[in-house]
């Protein structure tokens, strides 16, 4: 199976300018809609499909869901002006717990869109000098700015779907 890379393992660079925050509200916006292109019609048992000790798509988008209060809460650090991002659950501990194999996905889905829109209308129509405004990523060890932030959640988005889809189009 075609793996993406180990996301904790991912180096960024933020060297692009904010001018290109349309764009990556535009790219955070579209992801419910991805996620339920890529799920919609899936058989349930292929959805809940564990591959070894492994989450199952279903997972990986219950998953996303189970973030969004922390990209809201990291973008209330930059109204705030925190020295350090809020801190992340790297054992994600609050998937586990979720059990979303036992839910239906739309339920899932519709959750996350419901939660995604509020972080996007959050940061839509935002000063400028907070899309720049920089703050240290706990894990991470550089700065962040608003417009990065937005960046590295869209990039946990598609980290995540590229794996929904190599385990639909595995089983």
């Amino acid at each position: 199976m075609n793996q993406p890379p180990i996301w904790f393992e991912r180096k960024f660079e933020f060297t692009f300018p904010v001018e290109q925050h349309p764009n990556l509200c535009a790219r955070l916006r579209g992801t419910p809609a991805r996620l339920d292109e890529v799920v919609r019609g899936v058989a349930r048992d292929l959805l809940v499909r564990k591959p070894g000790e492994k989450w199952s798509a279903q997972e990986h988008a219950g998953h996303l869901l189970d973030l969004e209060p922390l990209w809201m809460s990291r973008v209330g650090d930059f109204f705030t002006e925190a020295s350090t991002l809020t801190v992340a659950d790297l054992s994600n501990q609050k998937t586990f717990d979720a059990h979303h194999n036992q839910r239906p996905i739309g339920e899932i889905l519709a959750q996350f869109r419901s939660a995604r829109s509020l972080l996007v209308s959050r940061v839509d129509k935002i000063d400028p000098a907070i899309v720049g405004r920089s703050i240290l990523h706990p894990r991470l060890k550089i700065p962040m700015r608003l417009v990065d932030h937005l960046y590295f959640a869209a990039e946990h988005d598609d980290h995540h779907l590229a794996h929904i889809w190599a385990l639909i189009n595995t089983g």
